[in-house]
């Protein structure tokens, strides 16, 4: 793997089935090129910040419920770098100094908040971009999403707690850990600090967090040098997930635009690097949700299929992210960063462009869709390859709440996208395909 054109605070994790919840998940953390303005001085140190919901229950018995139709329960927990408070992590600073945290959400389905006893943070990047350097008391990180924040050890020489609790549940679970000084004269103490309310001040908060324009990326032009808003928009799609509810099987699905996702016996990009037929069918899923999908989040009956949606290598498109749930939805899309032009509660209309942000909106690779709300995204399809498409609330993901995104192009040139190497592993019915040929791909 290459890490060229990228920085930032990212995670890993086994995606297949529920293994999830089993853990296997760390922090990938892209630095600055040594040449490459960083547009705020070095800090002392940076610790990493890996927050989620947790089960007692193991990951089999929770991928058990699943496929009985039964919902997942409320957590037990939250987990702070893999312990619990009163046992949990902890974290050594020196007073007058700064310190980088990058934090990363990295449970199955809940929003969490974090904060720094009588501490603020400050906002230096998300996901791979760098931020206008806005402080919070707090901040809310939605499932899958990471970003990382400044903050000043200029207190008082003693203990205080980072607090992480839950976020839009009908309980509060919380955990902590500490910021301990050197030289502390004693623990934490003090009541922990309660965090935000409503969704209203989360969406205000998301809202504010912008692209620092005049701060280096992974290279030294500027990252407000491209111009995002100015480009022509190709296509527009609506997305709506959905929640059919239990089928007369017994069974829970979730959907998107009306499909429910089905996994396949091959790997998708080998199906379509390999020209096989049978595997996926291209268009499975369309452009616009059904009517009843889009308003009340239930549709009448949902599609099971392998979906795959098509595009063209280098067009621009729009995609608007619909929520007509009672729940914070969370969705990510792999091979690529898209621009959060806007989002706001309520139905999105064409006139809601009106307040598109189209200056120096967040580049980021996953982004919340709040209750009854919409948020709409901005993404340059410049990576070739058969892309998913998810729920990052994973127990919706399992259930079919994703889709492949087929980023194509007619031509092979080493610039779009590498041959598949020689000692690659082949599976399902790529098994008696030749490594050693590039076959023609899928015609459109």
């Amino acid at each position: 793997m290459q890490a060229k054109d990228q920085i930032g605070s990212f995670f890993y994790f086994p995606s297949l089935a529920f293994h999830k919840a089993a853990g296997g998940f760390g922090a990938i953390h892209i630095g600055t090129r040594p040449l490459i303005p960083v547009p705020f001085p070095k800090p002392a140190d940076e610790y990493t910040l890996l927050i989620g919901d947790w089960y007692t229950t193991n990951h089999k018995d929770l991928q058990g419920m699943l496929d009985s139709g039964r919902e997942l329960p409320f957590p037990d927990g939250i987990l702070i770098n893999g312990k619990r408070s009163p046992n949990g992590a902890d974290f050594t600073v020196e007073q007058g100094r700064t310190y980088r945290l990058r934090i990363s959400n990295v449970g199955l389905q809940n929003t969490l908040n974090v904060m720094i006893q009588d501490h603020s943070m400050t906002l230096v990047e998300v996901e791979g971009t760098h931020t206008v350097q806005n402080s919070y008391t707090s901040l809310d990180v939605h499932v899958g999403q990471s970003l990382s924040v400044l903050f000043a050890a200029d207190r008082p020489a003693r203990d205080y707690h980072v607090v992480v609790s839950t976020r839009f549940a009908n309980a509060t679970l919380r955990s902590t850990a500490v910021v301990r000084y050197a030289g502390s004269s004693g623990p934490a103490f003090g009541s922990l600090p309660a965090g935000p309310g409503d969704v209203e001040s989360s969406l205000d908060q998301a809202r504010s967090i912008r692209t620092n324009l005049t701060a280096s990326g992974p290279r030294r032009n500027p990252q407000g040098s491209y111009h995002y808003g100015s480009i022509n928009v190709t296509r527009t799609i609506r997305l709506a997930s959905s929640s059919p509810g239990l089928s007369a099987g017994g069974e829970r699905r979730y959907a998107v635009n009306g499909v429910s996702f089905v996994e396949a016996d091959t790997p998708l990009k080998l199906a379509d690097y390999y020209n096989i037929s049978g595997v996926f069918r291209l268009g499975s899923i369309p452009d616009a949700p059904p009517a009843a999908a889009a308003g009340d989040g239930a549709a009448e009956e949902e599609r099971r299929e392998t979906a795959v949606m098509d595009s063209d290598h280098r067009s621009f498109v729009e995609v608007v992210l619909e929520n007509g749930e009672d729940g914070v939805q969370s969705w990510h899309l792999d091979g690529h960063s898209v621009f959060v032009v806007g989002m706001d509660l309520g139905t999105w209309s064409e006139e809601s462009r009106d307040s598109y942000n189209l200056v120096d909106a967040i580049s980021r690779c996953t982004v919340q869709v709040y209750p009854r709300g919409w948020t709409a995204v901005l993404i340059a399809l410049d990576n070739v390859g058969m892309w998913n498409m998810r729920s990052e609330v994973w127990a919706r993901r399992y259930l079919g709440q994703q889709f492949y995104l087929r980023v194509y192009t007619p031509t092979h040139s080493l610039r779009d996208e590498l041959p598949i190497p020689d000692n690659a592993l082949l599976c399902g019915r790529a098994a008696a395909a030749s490594p050693s040929r590039r076959p023609a791909r899928l015609s459109r």
